[in-house]
């Protein structure tokens, strides 16, 4: 019996989510004790789109859990989400000049958000800022870029960040950019071209800022130029992903690049979009997440592997996945598995929170 088997509930609206969920009272209970952290939601992205509030509860709506309205804060609070990388997402299709605009505002707007929830929300840049959101209840937010594309016409590159409130940056999106190659098939022209003279250069600027180099959605050219140019010292990064050694897709990470980001210390967060997880013959259900974080702790160990949602950055997760509520569920699927309350907390947030301590502590 682990130690997570004896934990207890004693809160009734902590017993009454266990049961609305179907997940034990351990699950429950682990769930509220640890630190949850996602490396990566994009609940920034329907603010901007049409103004939805996340500081107030919504149903799944007319998506049905689909796509976007994933995450609100009173369901971040009642699943127990702690923490989480929330990414302020570039648009590729603007000039130079105007993206960088763009995120200025948004970053301002991202902090008017904070101000309004009166103190639930908490904007942290660094490990001691994230425990000190922790230790008052508040939820730690942990700003990043997806798409370093928006600091092109940035003065001084990532130093021109105001307040150093960005811990990561996505290197390239869903398209190409002056930094290198997209994994997606939006590739086209670039395909099996990796990191620009440009690209190569952000990596170090980040490394000298102790920004996160995030290797999501890069191709295999551009991920072995990052990991290359990279101070080996500092921890790297795969914030939301699937692992190929499951299901091979563009999407997903193969093996020698899951050794790669372990060397570092860093950490490789399991993407919850099906498509991307879903195996000819396996689960229909949050096991695949759980199958892909098995991948991850078979290759490389148990102290990389870690969740990165992309809840609200249009994705169809797992139908039993579909909201905020997520997370004591995959706890129980974890315990289901015979795996230690030590790796599941490591999972959960304590990798996460450690390669933060050590590059941003």
């Amino acid at each position: 019996m682990t130690a997570a088997t004896t934990m207890t509930l004693t809160a009734p609206d902590d017993l009454a989510t266990a049961r609305r969920l179907g997940v034990s009272d351990a699950a429950m209970a682990l769930a509220r004790d640890a630190d949850i952290v996602d490396l990566h939601v994009d609940t920034f992205i329907p603010p901007r789109l049409w103004g939805y509030d996340p500081l107030v509860r919504h149903g799944r709506g007319v998506l049905r859990g689909h796509f976007f309205g994933q995450l609100d804060l009173p369901r971040m609070e009642e699943g127990g989400l702690s923490g989480a990388m929330w990414s302020i997402t570039t648009n590729p299709f603007r000039s130079a000049s105007s993206r960088w605009r763009v995120f200025l505002r948004n970053l301002e707007r991202f902090q008017a958000l904070v101000a309004r929830s009166e103190g639930r929300l908490r904007l942290c840049r660094n490990h001691t800022e994230y425990l000190a959101a922790r230790a008052e209840g508040a939820h730690a937010c942990l700003l990043a870029i997806q798409g370093g594309n928006c600091l092109v016409a940035a003065p001084e590159g990532p130093a021109s960040i105001p307040g150093d409130l960005v811990t990561r940056v996505t290197l390239v999106h869903l398209t190409n950019s002056v930094y290198g190659t997209t994994s997606s098939p939006l590739a086209l022209w670039r395909r099996g071209r990796g990191l620009s003279p440009e690209g190569k250069a952000l990596v170090e600027q980040l490394d000298a800022q102790r920004i996160f180099v995030d290797l999501a959605h890069i191709n295999p050219e551009g991920f072995r130029d990052a990991v290359a140019v990279h101070d080996p010292t500092l921890p790297l990064l795969a914030t939301h992903t699937g692992v190929a050694g499951v299901r091979p897709h563009w999407r997903n990470l193969d093996d020698d690049q899951l050794r790669a980001i372990a060397r570092t210390g860093g950490a490789v967060g399991v993407i919850f979009s099906a498509p991307f997880l879903t195996r000819r013959g396996g689960p229909r259900d949050a096991e695949m997440v759980v199958e892909h974080l098995a991948h991850i702790v078979d290759v490389a160990g148990e102290d990389t592997a870690s969740l990165g949602s992309d809840y609200d950055g249009a994705i169809t997760p797992p139908p039993d996945l579909r909201d905020g509520l997520a997370w004591p569920r995959l706890v129980q699927r974890m315990l289901d598995r015979g795996w230690s309350e030590a790796r599941i907390r490591k999972i959960l947030g304590g990798n996460a929170l450690r390669a933060l301590a050590a590059l941003r502590p």
